[in-house]
């Protein structure tokens, strides 16, 4: 890989990933990942997005807090992609379309048992599964666990199901040449400004300040 190579992530599938991040990512050439909450995507239309040129009413696109509301109270059209949106935007080549799950549950915290827990979960990515194949056409083997949770039971259930890339919320370590494809870091964008996120970036990437800043942050 080229140094300073970076891949952009998106997760769960919000509106302002087609309305915003959809045009920006056409302008400059780029193609990010998005993990897609299969079960909450909708029907119906394209709605208008920032590259569709002056005069276009774009839909409103509320701040994170919001959305989990509005996908907790049964309002996810409101915030959340159309197929037909995500159809546009992976024929567009600005994002590849991977599983977030089905419904984005814990499942370690919503069953009694480990077996609960898994064959709730296996019914969950199969589910995704089968979603992406019959909206997109194909499926691939990457997974993003939601709020980045996992243990040996998922890795087990992900195995087989299919998925043998993983990635998490956690930024406690770095993406080298050969090292475990089930647990992706990823560093997360806040809105701390540039400096901030480039320092970020140097520490993800440096072979002797990254580690110890992770094991400082571990502890």
């Amino acid at each position: 890989m080229p140094p300073k190579s970076v891949v952009l992530t998106f997760d769960d599938g919000y509106l302002d990933n087609w309305v915003y991040a959809h045009p920006v990512l056409q302008q400059h050439g780029m193609t990010a990942l998005l993990f897609l909450v299969t079960g909450w995507v909708g029907e119906g239309a394209t709605r208008p997005h920032a590259g569709n040129g002056a005069g276009a009413a774009l839909p409103p696109t509320p701040d994170h807090a919001a959305c989990k509301q509005a996908v907790a109270s049964q309002a996810r059209d409101d915030v959340i992609l159309r197929w037909s949106e995500v159809q546009a935007m992976q024929a567009a080549g600005s994002f590849e379309i991977h599983s977030h799950t089905h419904t984005h549950s814990r499942w370690d915290q919503q069953c009694a048992t480990p077996a609960e827990k898994t064959e709730g979960l296996q019914q969950d990515l199969e589910r995704s599964r089968v979603a992406l194949q019959q909206h997109l056409g194909s499926v691939s083997d990457h997974l993003c666990w939601p709020q980045g949770y996992f243990d040996d039971d998922y890795l087990d259930v992900a195995a087989l199901t299919g998925f043998r890339h993983l990635y998490t919320t956690d930024a406690r370590g770095q993406n080298r040449p050969g090292a475990d494809t089930r647990h992706i870091y990823r560093v997360s964008v806040k809105n701390r400004g540039g400096p901030m996120f480039a320092q970020r970036l140097w520490l993800a990437r440096h072979p002797y300040w990254g580690p110890l800043y992770n094991a400082w942050k571990k502890r």
